[in-house]
């Protein structure tokens, strides 16, 4: 083996070790909070850092899916996110497919006011969408809370579609004519089923969001528990002197696997989605 191939080696092992620790330390916080959930009270304050727990216990989990109610927790956030996600992946690539295809009268400025809403803050709107969603009768609702969720501009997703359905070419939508297919059946034929990685890239965006919601849900289930989702479920462990870390530790570590789950096996559309935007 020869000197500049070792030097080759001996380079590439470094940059291992170093990403190899740089995620380590990126992902340390999530070891350490699956790690407490499984540590009692006492040996969490005794080995607040050590990763292996010295006598593994399933208590906090038991405790607070029974007691705490975090089962019915997870089931509202099941519901919630799934058809907000339904909502959200069909209002934007409906009006991804018209901003994207089509120059109406008026589409720049529909566009302009789009971007604009990016620099309106979440929390400014909260008001606004409490008054609309107790107009309607849904506060303390999974209802309420879908369409809470789902509401909004959303417009990251908008440009991923718009983006994506400007770079397809114009003779696709032209052959799909000549085969008698009209706006709609050319949406629903043609071109769903080929934006299929910037679809799922939304899916799991909307999920993460819906999924990790907790000023909206905290404001509109105040008044009724039993619709609580699990990020508003995590905050009953805080109290005013007391804070129950390895329960907050066994919630997130249930909060946040679905999450990871979902994106371990989706991850390959994910960056495909990502990829075909860019390029647009």
């Amino acid at each position: 083996m020869n000197k500049d191939k070792r030097k080759k080696i001996g380079r590439g092992l470094m940059n291992h070790i170093l990403l190899a620790g740089i995620g380590f330390i990126w992902i340390y916080p999530f070891l350490w909070t699956v790690s407490a959930s499984f540590k009692s009270q006492t040996e969490f304050f005794e080995n607040r850092l050590g990763l292996l727990p010295k006598a593994p216990t399933l208590d906090n989990i038991i405790r607070i899916w029974s007691k705490a109610d975090f089962g019915t927790y997870f089931i509202n956030t099941v519901i919630v996110s799934l058809f907000s996600v339904i909502i959200v992946l069909i209002m934007t690539m409906m009006a991804g497919y018209a901003m994207g295809r089509y120059r109406f009268w008026g589409r720049n400025v529909v566009m302009a006011i789009f971007l604009g809403s990016i620099a309106i803050p979440l929390v400014s709107t909260i008001i606004p969408t409490y008054e609309v969603i107790k107009s309607m009768n849904l506060i303390g609702t999974r209802t309420g809370l879908i369409l809470s969720q789902a509401g909004g501009a959303h417009v990251i997703f908008l440009l991923l579609f718009t983006s994506f359905f400007e770079s397809i070419p114009k003779e696709m939508e032209e052959a799909a004519k000549m085969d008698g297919c009209n706006y709609f059946k050319t949406f629903f034929y043609v071109m769903m089923p080929i934006c299929k990685p910037i679809a799922t890239t939304v899916v799991i965006m909307e999920t993460i969001w819906a999924w990790n919601a907790f000023m909206l849900p905290l404001v509109l289930t105040l008044n009724n528990p039993s619709s609580r989702t699990l990020a508003v479920g995590l905050y009953v462990f805080k109290g005013e002197n007391v804070v129950d870390w390895t329960g907050i530790a066994a919630g997130g570590s249930i909060a946040v696997i679905p999450i990871i789950i979902l994106f371990i096996f989706m991850q390959k559309y994910f960056v495909e989605g990502i990829a075909g935007a860019v390029k647009s």
